[in-house]
C-alpha cells in the first residue's frame, strides 16, 4: 500500500462523546505503519492518532469523502448510512451505545442489527469485528462498494423504511412504558 487506501470514520454531529470508535481506529492503524490514509470526523471524542482529523466536516465534504473512500466507518445514525448506500457503499457500523453514555438509548442497536441483518450494514460491536472488517476491506478494496445505481435507490429506499419501522417500534414501546 502507498497510502492510497482511504478510511473514512465518522461520528455524525451527535453531542455526545464517541471515543470507543476513535481508540479502535487509532489501534487499526497504529498496526498498519503509516500504509492507510484515514479521514475522522470525530465530534466532540478525542482524534484518533494518525488520521486525518477533525471534530465537523461540512455536508458536501462528507459526501465527497464518502464517494471517495474504499471503506466508511459510521456510527449508527441513518442519515450517513443513507448517504452511504446512495453512494454505492455498504458502511461498517459502530453503534452508539448508551450504557456508554454516547446516546440517550440503544435506537442506533437496534437499526444496526436490522440493517446488517438485511445486508446493508458491516456491523461491529467490538473492535476485533471492527478491526477484521477493517482488514477485509484494505485485502480487496471493493469488499463494501455496489456499482448498480438502480440497486442504490433501491437500498435508500429499504433503509428510510427500515428507519421508519424502527421508530414507529420506539415510540410505542416508549407509550407503554409511560402507562
Amino acid at each position: 500500500m502507498s497510502g492510497e487506501f482511504l478510511v473514512l470514520v465518522t461520528v455524525g454531529g451527535d453531542h455526545h462523546p464517541f471515543a470507543r470508535v476513535m481508540r479502535w481506529t487509532e489501534s487499526w492503524l497504529a498496526a498498519r505503519d503509516g500504509r492507510v490514509r484515514c479521514v475522522a470526523q470525530h465530534g466532540t471524542a478525542p482524534p484518533p492518532a494518525g488520521a486525518s482529523a477533525t471534530p465537523f466536516l461540512p455536508h458536501a465534504e462528507l459526501q465527497r469523502l464518502i464517494a471517495e473512500a474504499d471503506v466508511v466507518v459510521s456510527s449508527g445514525g441513518p442519515s450517513t448510512m443513507s448517504e452511504c448506500l446512495d453512494a454505492g457503499i455498504k458502511p461498517v457500523v459502530v453503534p452508539r451505545r448508551a450504557a456508554l453514555g454516547e446516546v440517550v438509548d440503544d435506537h442506533q442497536l437496534d437499526f444496526c442489527r436490522r440493517m446488517a441483518a438485511r445486508d446493508r450494514a458491516a456491523l461491529a460491536e467490538d473492535e476485533a469485528t471492527l478491526h477484521e472488517l477493517l482488514d477485509k476491506a484494505l485485502a480487496d478494496p471493493g469488499t463494501f462498494r455496489s456499482v448498480d445505481p438502480g440497486e442504490r435507490r433501491r437500498e435508500v429506499a429499504r433503509t428510510v423504511a427500515t428507519l421508519g419501522a424502527l421508530i414507529d417500534d420506539h415510540v410505542r414501546r416508549t407509550r407503554r412504558r409511560r402507562r
